[in-house]
């Protein structure tokens, strides 16, 4: 059997999780003992945590699939995660309260909610300038504390943000994590809007689709990119007009043409691949800024210095969301925003849904359901 076989790739709704029957003293989770592959994942029955004050407890709907926090992490090369056996994975969710701490106003049981999973423990020079997302002070959710591949989890009250009446928990995971990055890339590089010209690299990630569908949203002209044919035929069905192929030595007058012979005012790039980007970097306009969150197919890439001085190019790194873009994120939900989802799979089938990850097939987010 293929990964895919048995996932959902239809549109789709589920149901929020129902929290009227109170919370068990057990519960399920998918974990793992030991780095390895998709293999090593396996569900034993843990305790059910709950929470203390100033947390709530998430009985979890939808859980999405990343690949640092989730396929490196569980592969054991995250970058800087260091785990305590057994380890329950899972960061970008949504579910419904099912028990709130002390001190708790936000929220109340039964609400549905998407959580962030970036908590900031403390206050310093960079939660204070917006720039909590670089903060020493930041723990993430499956990676520092036990993450929502369990069915319910401990998150920070703050962290938690009622849905919009008209998403469901798979849409809500899908856009929780991804799209506070892509807000904070924009606003980083000096907003988007109607009247900007935008690249997105890679626009088949999770992260790339979700940027470039909030580019869209957002009213910009949009210029996307694969490597793959197959891939940039998917994204014309998605409703991209600008699709290339960024290898192609073709690209930078293709993206100028679809500009109307302007550059670019954003590029986002989170490969890191040297001819891609350089491929990016000659649409740039004067001023223009490209935007990494991402390093994926490389890490060292060639920057022209004195094209990047004499016009005022930005090169701007944005490791994750901050809490002033998840809000303006949700914003944007309740205004209609959306991304797209490649795959549901069950909880149980977590090994499978890693597979898929990792063979580079999906287009958009892949979700676990529990």
């Amino acid at each position: 059997m293929s990964a895919v076989q048995g996932a959902s790739h239809a549109p789709h709704t589920i149901d929020w999780p129902d929290v009227s029957g109170g919370v068990p003293d057990e519960m399920p989770a998918m974990l793992f003992r030991e780095f390895g592959p998709p293999e090593v994942l396996h569900t034993e029955t843990v305790p059910t945590p709950h929470p203390g004050p100033g947390e709530v407890l998430v009985r979890v709907g939808a859980v999405s699939v990343g690949r640092l926090l989730d396929l490196l992490a569980r592969s054991g090369k995250h970058p800087y995660a260091k785990f305590r056996f057994p380890h329950i994975l899972g960061a970008d969710h949504a579910g419904t309260i099912a028990e709130v701490g002390d001190g708790v106003t936000n929220v109340s049981v039964g609400d549905h909610v998407g959580t962030f999973h970036v908590f900031l423990t403390g206050e310093d020079e960079f939660t204070r300038s917006g720039y909590g997302d670089i903060s020493p002070l930041v723990e993430i959710l499956g990676t520092h504390r036990p993450g929502a591949y369990g069915r319910y989890v401990v998150v920070p009250a703050r962290n938690v943000h009622v849905a919009p009446a008209d998403i469901d928990p798979v849409m809500a995971a899908s856009i929780v994590g991804v799209g506070p990055v892509a807000v904070n890339q924009f606003e980083r590089a000096g907003g988007v809007g109607p009247g900007s010209n935008v690249i997105v690299q890679g626009a088949t990630s999770g992260l790339g689709a979700t940027t470039a569908m909030l580019a869209k949203h957002l009213g910009a002209t949009v210029v996307v990119s694969s490597r793959h044919e197959s891939k940039r035929a998917r994204l014309r069905e998605l409703g991209f007009e600008h699709v290339f192929d960024a290898v192609d030595e073709r690209f930078a007058a293709q993206a100028r043409e679809a500009f109307g012979g302007d550059g670019a005012h954003v590029l986002v790039d989170n490969l890191g691949a040297p001819l891609v980007w350089e491929h990016g970097f000659d649409v740039l306009r004067p001023g223009g800024a490209v935007v990494s969150s991402g390093a994926f197919l490389g890490h060292t890439v060639p920057l022209n210095l004195q094209r990047t001085y004499t016009t005022g190019i930005r090169v701007i790194g944005v490791r994750t969301g901050t809490p002033e873009t998840v809000e303006a994120l949700w914003r944007e939900a309740e205004r209609g925003f959306r991304t797209v989802v490649d795959a549901v799979f069950p909880i149980e089938r977590a090994p499978d849904a890693h597979h898929y990850v990792e063979s580079a097939e999906n287009v958009g987010r892949v979700v676990l359901t529990h």
